[in-house]
């Protein structure tokens, strides 16, 4: 770990604030070419050098702190609490020629967040590099390569890039017609955001049940809902996994309904070696800062279709013809994503392989030490043609959800309850079909804290805690 947080005096402060920002820590260790420390940078002290109108490609020197804490290596036990306080809570080790050698951190709690971006890569310098540029706003190259590099991730042609994952539904579903009197069918377990993209369009949401092995929308339930009002399906790839979206796109095709696939919890998920977002006529994506790969807010629209992408592109931009500046051929949307979001999000991208195997490595090591326990079980990944991803680590608990939840969040782990069936609440109980399956779904869901800086101790503690439930049971 000391090695994430030395920087080369020789460095400008883009380098530094790139590692600042990579170990996580919000600290950098200033060392020359023999491993002397120098100094001791942090993200607040680059921060404020900048509000006095310096620049990022300024030298280190001139802004690190040479006036620091820091202890001997064979400092004693008892002296080390009282180098730390409010504001340090972490301290480099040196020897007695002043090299650097280790660091000592401090915290009076322990927090693990259930989500944690992984920006690693070359985030920052694509960030920088397009806030340099001054395309800033919603045109710039990193747009152009984010779109085309998505669409061929997901194997389509076309990508449009968008302010979120919800307008990207709502930008899909314009396209293709859907409106007042039309209904659209959609999961009872998934997030708000599906069925309030189907009201915003003023068309009728009918919600339906879950399949009880997968999570995801039945198909039986679609087949079932489906009335001569019905114009498309709205499958989401719950927490990773795929719908069964042959039997979906059948029973499009028999009752000619329109698929527009919700990913934004699926990034390289397939079905049938298809990725998800390729096989309906519309594959909507999120890049919120908890999913696979984020840019803070923003979404996108991947198809195989030119003429729908060509629509969207108009739609997403105020309506305004491609051709005639300001003239508007539609009632369009401000849809857009910016050029900074797409810097984040191509790096991100350069990345994804890296980061879906990361994810699924934890995974094995949450079921390596969990899998064993009777009164959870674990997301399948087996089921037949189906290649879920790991968004979150996603368990079943028998016993009392709610008590284990608080007993968790009391050790500082920030684990989250499924969704809400969109059937229990209020505002949407007119437009229940069925629900049975995922009431009892969604009562025993946990999503466990599902990023690359989980420890095995952090799994440990929630193996105890599960066990305590077992032995009070």
């Amino acid at each position: 770990m000391i090695n994430r947080l030395k920087c080369s005096v020789e460095n400008n402060l883009i380098a530094a604030w790139k590692i600042i920002n990579e170990n996580g820590k919000g600290i950098a260790f200033i060392v020359d070419d023999n491993n002397k420390l120098l100094g001791v940078l942090t993200d607040g002290d680059i921060r404020s050098f900048l509000l006095k109108d310096n620049n990022l490609n300024s030298s280190i020197i001139d802004v690190m702190n040479t006036n620091f804490v820091f202890a001997k290596e064979k400092i004693k036990t008892e002296d080390t609490l009282a180098l730390f306080n409010e504001r340090i809570k972490m301290v480099p080790l040196v020897d007695k020629d002043f090299l650097l050698v280790d660091f000592m951190e401090y915290s009076s709690s322990i927090y693990i967040p259930a989500a944690i971006p992984d920006l690693k890569g070359k985030e920052f310098e694509y960030l920088t590099d397009a806030f340099l540029s001054t395309w800033i706003s919603s045109s710039g190259k990193y747009l152009s390569r984010f779109e085309t590099e998505f669409s061929a991730f997901c194997n389509t042609k076309f990508g449009v890039a968008v302010s979120n994952g919800t307008v990207a539904l709502q930008l899909a579903m314009d396209v293709l017609g859907v409106g007042a009197g039309d209904e659209v069918i959609v999961p009872d377990l998934t997030f708000a955001a599906t069925i309030n993209a189907v009201l915003h369009r003023n068309a009728t949401p009918v919600i339906v049940d879950v399949e009880e092995d997968s999570w995801c929308i039945d198909p039986a339930e679609i087949r079932k809902s489906i009335t001569s009002k019905t114009k498309a399906i709205i499958p989401v790839h719950l927490y990773g996994q795929v719908c069964d979206m042959d039997e979906i796109m059948n029973i499009a095709r028999e009752h000619g309904l329109y698929v527009i696939e919700d990913c934004a919890e699926a990034h390289g998920a397939e079905f049938n070696g298809k990725k998800v977002g390729s096989i309906g006529h519309i594959g909507c994506f999120s890049f919120f800062g908890n999913k696979i790969i984020t840019t803070g807010e923003g979404g996108m629209c991947v198809t195989y279709n030119e003429k729908l992408d060509n629509h969207m592109r108009v739609l997403r931009d105020h309506g305004m013809s491609k051709e005639k500046k300001y003239w508007h051929d539609y009632v369009g949307y401000n849809f857009r994503m910016t050029n900074l979001q797409a810097a984040i999000g191509v790096a991100q991208l350069e990345r994804i392989d890296d980061i879906l195997q990361n994810r699924l490595e934890v995974e094995h090591e949450y079921k390596k030490n969990l899998d064993n326990l009777s009164s959870i079980e674990f997301q399948k990944n087996d089921l037949v043609n189906r290649k879920k991803i790991v968004w979150f680590v996603s368990i079943l608990f028998d016993g009392d959800r709610n008590l284990f939840l608080e007993e968790l969040n009391n050790e500082g782990i920030d684990a989250r309850p499924f969704f809400y069936p969109l059937s229990d609440m209020k505002i949407y109980k007119n437009y229940v079909f069925s629900n049975k399956v995922c009431r009892k779904i969604s009562a025993k869901g946990v999503n466990l804290p599902t990023n690359n800086k989980i420890e095995n101790s952090v799994i440990q503690k929630i193996k105890t805690v599960i066990l305590s439930f077992s032995r009070t049971d």
